[in-house]
């Protein structure tokens, strides 16, 4: 098992959905994403939190192993975000964002971490993207993620950033406009000449797909009846995926489509309850039992006619 570096936000979320309403619970990407990862790595956090923020949740994080020697906390509060989701969880409206101490986020990795083999950079600004690639060695697999945002406003560094990342994880609006092709396996083609070997591109219930050196590959969403909150679904899949590949032998082609399975695993369990509470009873059974689940959902014979 290797170590896994996550650096991104940890945040505090109000959510409102059809199901009901839950304030100031515990968010952000780095958050999911390194909860969901522990299931198979040894996940290390660099983010930053506010005096605000609860013991509680601090102690949650080191039940999972996460390590958080990276994680600084500063007098202010933590990043704050409020938003609510359409009755059948297609769109979302931002209520509230307050950065707080989140909009001074520098981060450091302690220099013990700087030798890890693999690294997430979650979905922050792409100048401190780069500021935290300068600052590890030789990892043997660099994912990130990012969004509109970023692509509309902060292009130029984005670049500079995809040209030393491994995976990118992003869904399929931003794909298309990321590449200027409406088509995906265009708009994953072009994006894997910008620089990284593979391109996870996320269709909410619609799946994922994977366009790598092995070709392209289908990993659907796992069939629920009931979605109570789809927020950090996918940095539940990111984390799911980085951290079946954390404690892989090899990162063969086969590895990395297991990986894909395994995402799904992770973000069908985020979004059965709000927040991380569903990824907080979660056991390791239940994941192995779901993954085989989906696996049998995409078996099939061919009919001898």
């Amino acid at each position: 098992m290797s170590d896994l570096v996550v650096v991104g936000s940890v945040a505090y979320d109000s959510i409102a959905t059809a199901k009901a309403t839950r304030p100031r619970v515990l968010g952000g990407s780095a958050s999911h994403f390194s909860v969901a990862a522990s299931f198979f790595a040894r996940v290390k956090l660099v983010a930053v939190v506010g005096d605000d923020f609860d013991q509680a949740h601090l102690d949650f994080f080191k039940s999972r192993n996460i390590a958080l020697d990276g994680l600084e906390r500063k007098s202010g509060k933590t990043f704050f975000w409020s938003g609510r989701y359409s009755d059948d969880f297609v769109h979302r409206t931002s209520l509230d964002t307050q950065l707080n101490v989140f909009a001074d986020f520098s981060p450091k990795l302690p220099l013990p971490w700087c030798d890890s083999e693999f690294l997430f950079l979650g979905n922050i600004h792409p100048a401190l993207q780069l500021d935290v690639l300068g600052q590890v060695k030789r990892p043997r697999l660099i994912g990130m993620d990012t969004m509109n945002f970023w692509i509309e406003g902060e292009l130029p560094a984005l670049k500079k950033v995809l040209e030393r990342v491994d995976v990118l994880f992003i869904n399929d609006e931003e794909a298309r406009q990321l590449a200027g092709e409406h088509n995906l396996p265009r708009a994953a083609r072009g994006i894997r000449k910008m620089g990284p070997r593979s391109v996870v591109i996320k269709r909410g219930d619609s799946g994922a797909l994977l366009f790598h050196e092995g070709g392209v590959f289908a990993a659907p969403a796992y069939p629920l009846e009931e979605v109570v909150d789809p927020t950090g679904a996918g940095d539940s899949f990111a984390g799911g995926f980085m951290g079946y590949l954390a404690q892989a032998t090899e990162l063969s082609p086969q590895a990395v489509r297991a990986a894909m399975f395994y995402g799904s695993v992770l973000a069908s369990f985020c979004v059965e309850d709000f927040s991380l509470d569903r990824l907080r009873r979660l056991q390791q059974s239940e994941v192995e039992t779901r993954y085989h689940a989906f696996r049998e959902l995409t078996h099939f014979e061919d009919v001898i006619l």
